[in-house]
């Protein structure tokens, strides 16, 4: 972002300020990733700043409106951020030519335009809607999102081909760092996959197995109840379209069976009550929302014996009273540990906070999928859009 000069110019950030909703408020739990935005937008000085970030997914509770984002970011900058419930339409477009130098303006969730929904090609996502809509009123774009880096979003990989680009300082701070404990790191590696993203697991639990960097993998979470199924350990059908993922987590526990361990325990809710019992009494009415304790022991036990541990997703509704238990004990047993320890996602990074622990973790990034990707080698769509972004630049074709 140095090599730009940004005073006086329009430009458009995207950022990743998706935050953890409280299911029964509304309202933003934490500030965690609102806060490592600010950092690269008070380094644009002088410049009309149109930051733009997703929130959510489609049909989930957090898929919500970005207004009260806007207040947060203004609270954390100590200066006005405006806000348009638009993305792309002409009231956004009024909006940002409307701006001053020195004013920020944070546009509608991106998700609510249809086309962020979908990847593509750097080819296609110039042809879509938003890019041509939008490049004309940008001079520059920054790239700070590292928790979406894996995804092939119209304003991760379209903007970059039709503007100059470059990393906001959060991607580079977060590559320079990851870069320096991947060198560290040794077997065995533990993965501790928990969260509610139950197709960004399977496909993690892939790419770590395949470029040997998961010798064991703890399943929590909703992920863990999928393969307590695909076992045949639960007998009814798990609710919503969790069903649909069963084939293939049977398919990957029976190829790699020496290396997953599922709960033996979980805590269900019965009269407003944390209540455990064995993965095999689980009945079809029980509402599950935390491991139990003989699994957090056993876990425990397999984090602190290994090399390197890496922690995604939490392995509860920790946001629930009586039922942060699991999600406190893996993380503080991580934290104990003497191997090399990552932690991932914006929900384990606040529960981190909240137990005074984040400085006991080797890494922490509010990135889950994305760091998934990185830490087994795979492409990211992001950062090979900064790389292409820069040979043109420095070929002075921009």
């Amino acid at each position: 972002m140095d090599d730009f000069e940004v005073s006086g110019k329009s430009v458009f950030v995207r950022v990743d300020i998706n935050t953890p909703i409280d299911p029964h408020t509304g309202v933003l739990l934490e500030l965690h990733r609102i806060k490592e935005a600010s950092f690269t937008v008070r380094h644009l000085n002088g410049s009309r700043i149109v930051l733009g970030s997703h929130q959510g997914r489609v049909g989930r509770e957090d898929y919500v409106s970005l207004r009260q984002h806007a207040k947060a970011l203004s609270e954390v900058l100590g200066r006005p951020v405006k806000f348009v419930e638009d993305v792309f339409g002409e009231a956004a477009r009024t909006a940002i030519k409307s701006l001053k130098d020195g004013d920020i303006l944070l546009l509608e969730n991106l998700r609510f335009a249809a086309e962020e929904n979908f990847e593509f090609t750097p080819q296609e996502a110039v042809k879509t809607h938003l890019v041509k809509n939008l490049t004309p009123l940008f001079d520059l774009c920054v790239l700070d999102a590292f928790p979406t880096a894996h995804r092939g979003h119209p304003t991760i990989v379209g903007f970059p081909e039709v503007l100059p680009t470059c990393a906001g300082y959060l991607v580079a701070k977060e590559l320079k760092s990851l870069n320096r404990v991947v060198a560290t790191s040794k077997a065995p590696y533990t993965a501790v996959l928990g969260g509610s993203k139950v197709s960004d697991r399977l496909e993690a639990i892939n790419a770590l197995i395949a470029n040997g960097r998961a010798d064991n993998v703890l399943l929590t979470g909703l992920i863990g109840l999928v393969f307590l199924r695909a076992v045949g350990v639960l007998k009814h059908p798990l609710s919503g379209d969790l069903e649909k993922y069963v084939p293939k987590a049977a398919a990957l526990y029976h190829e790699h069976r020496n290396k997953f361990h599922l709960p033996e325990d979980v805590a269900v809710e019965k009269d407003g009550e944390r209540v455990e019992v064995d993965v095999n009494e689980v009945a079809e009415s029980d509402k599950i929302y935390d491991i139990g304790e003989k699994t957090v022991k056993k876990y425990s036990k397999i984090i602190k014996s290994s090399g390197t541990i890496f922690i995604s997703g939490p392995p509860g509704a920790f946001e629930r009273k009586g039922f942060e238990k699991g999600t406190d004990e893996l993380l503080l047993a991580t934290a104990s540990s003497l191997g090399t320890s990552i932690v991932s996602g914006g929900h384990l990074s606040a529960a981190l906070e909240r137990l005074g622990v984040k400085d006991w973790i080797d890494h922490v990034s509010t990135a889950g999928g994305a760091l998934v990707m990185f830490l087994a080698g795979q492409r990211l769509p992001l950062i090979e859009a900064l790389a292409r972004s820069a040979k043109r630049y420095r070929a002075g074709l921009t």
